[in-house]
């Protein structure tokens, strides 16, 4: 399976951040914690080339704090600055601030060495839409300037934003990929809501989601629905959880959109526990 989703506004946005990318110092990449790779636009990465650049691990609250360690041990090895944050951590936002300076500072010994005076650290912040790029502007400069939403593609267009007297973003569109040819890919994205749900099918989510947790957070996923880790059957599944949780239509029947809207809606909100959805092995 290939899915195949490039709205209009995301080429443009494309076109957009390779003309503003000679503008900025450097790259602030957000990804989701709990997908840090299948979150990450390989699109992007032959735009940016060698701008240097700093990954931000959002919703580090709602990931596996494990694998979050990993995933950033796992981009160090790559040479590329990574920092996992929660949005509502003050401590979290000054740790953002300060790595931008010390990535904006080599440039401003540049402007020093010619004789300019020093300006503010310019970065373009980018990512794939619904990662929480808005409200992490919003956070770091103190005020609503972002429009903020729970569904992908919020942002349009492109907007300068001055975070303190530190550094400056240049806000850009959420921008997928044209395809995802890995169809797991697509689950990840699908399950943590960047892409829009009616691009796959919630039932064939929820059963990756579900198979995932078997393998890797059995305990949690038995705590929250009694499902056992050598409990196969999908369709049994799906009807334990139905009827512990009164996903039922008229008649008794479990509603397996129901159980499909409840279980995504628990994974999304944490109430499943910290997951992380992929390992820097996968």
């Amino acid at each position: 399976m290939t899915i195949q989703w490039f709205p209009g506004h995301m080429a443009k946005a494309r076109r957009e951040v390779e003309e503003k990318l000679k503008l900025v110092d450097f790259v602030m990449e957000l990804v989701d914690a709990r997908a840090p790779l299948s979150s990450q636009n390989p699109m992007l990465q032959q735009v940016l080339q060698n701008k240097p650049k700093m990954i931000v691990l959002m919703k580090r609250d709602l990931a596996d704090n494990r694998e979050t360690d990993r995933w950033i041990s796992y981009f160090k090895e790559q040479n590329v600055y990574a920092i996992a944050i929660n949005v509502n951590d003050k401590a979290d936002l000054k740790r953002v601030i300060q790595l931008g300076k010390e990535l904006g500072q080599e440039k401003m010994e540049k402007l020093r060495k010619k004789g300019i005076q020093p300006r503010p650290a310019r970065a373009m912040i980018i990512g794939i839409p619904n990662v929480g790029k808005s409200t992490l502007i919003n956070r770091l400069a103190n005020k609503k300037i972002a429009k903020t939403g729970d569904k992908p593609g919020v942002t349009k267009h492109q907007l300068w934003i001055k975070v303190k007297k530190d550094f400056e973003l240049l806000d850009t569109p959420g921008i997928l990929w044209p395809k995802f040819e890995d169809e797991i890919v697509g689950y990840r994205l699908a399950a943590i809501g960047t892409i829009k749900d009616q691009l796959l099918s919630l039932q064939d989510i929820v059963a990756f989601v579900i198979k995932y947790m078997q393998e890797h957070y059995p305990k949690q996923l038995e705590e929250r629905y009694t499902i056992e880790p050598d409990m196969e059957d999908m369709w049994e599944i799906f009807v334990s959880i139905g009827k512990q949780r009164g996903a039922l239509e008229s008649g008794g029947n479990v509603n397996f959109e129901k159980v499909s809207d409840l279980v995504i809606r628990d994974l999304r909100t944490g109430k499943l526990g910290d997951i992380t959805l992929e390992t820097p092995e996968s």
